[in-house]
């Protein structure tokens, strides 16, 4: 199992050399958007994180950083 950890958008930006003013600009959104998923101040929605791999040419799991955590015992 795993867990959402860091967002990594800021690197993918920055390695495409695309800023978030450009990135919003085609994703139809504003520039603050952006900031709130680069920031970790909000989670990207699944239509919004498919998009953003489609333009900046990754995988959407690329996005984040994902921490793995023990899987819970099933209670019976």
């Amino acid at each position: 199992m795993y867990d959402v950890g860091r967002c990594l958008l800021s690197d993918l930006l920055l390695q495409s050399r695309m800023t978030q003013q450009e990135l919003a600009d085609r994703l139809g959104v504003t520039r603050q958007q952006i900031g709130t998923y680069s920031t970790g101040k909000r989670e990207m929605t699944l239509h919004i994180a498919k998009n953003i791999s489609y333009i900046l040419n990754c995988n959407m799991d690329d996005l984040y950083q994902w921490d793995r955590v023990e899987e819970r015992t099933k209670r019976r």
